[in-house]
């Protein structure tokens, strides 16, 4: 059983920045595409960045310019720098790693608020 294991959230102030982790475990086929949603009570998953093994990105329009998705192929684990953090980013915020098939973290939360 694939497993993710995420970490690095937690409350921030408005303009702060976090680093969430997400390590990817057990995976018996290759991780192609790893990567970031984030999802708010009653609304769906919105998009916050991803990668492939190769290094091409994309991003959230929400996101774009202050977040920045890396990942260590080697240690199967994807990256989220987000900087100037506002209080509409609260979220949950969930990875995923592509292998075979869609897998995902458990969600770590990040609250934004002074």
């Amino acid at each position: 059983q694939v497993q993710l294991v995420e970490s690095g959230g937690g409350l921030v102030e408005p303009g702060g920045s976090l680093r969430l982790s997400c390590a990817v475990s057990r995976s018996r086929f290759s991780i192609t595409t790893m990567g970031w949603y984030r999802q708010t009570p009653g609304n769906e998953r919105e998009l916050v960045a991803t990668m492939t093994p190769g290094g091409s990105t994309n991003y959230g329009d929400s996101v774009k310019g202050r977040s920045t998705i890396s990942r260590d192929n080697a240690k199967n684990t994807v990256y989220l720098q987000m900087n100037t953090l506002k209080p509409e980013d609260t979220a949950v915020y969930y990875c995923f790693a592509d292998s075979g098939f869609r897998y995902w973290g458990q969600g770590t939360q990040v609250t934004v608020s002074s």
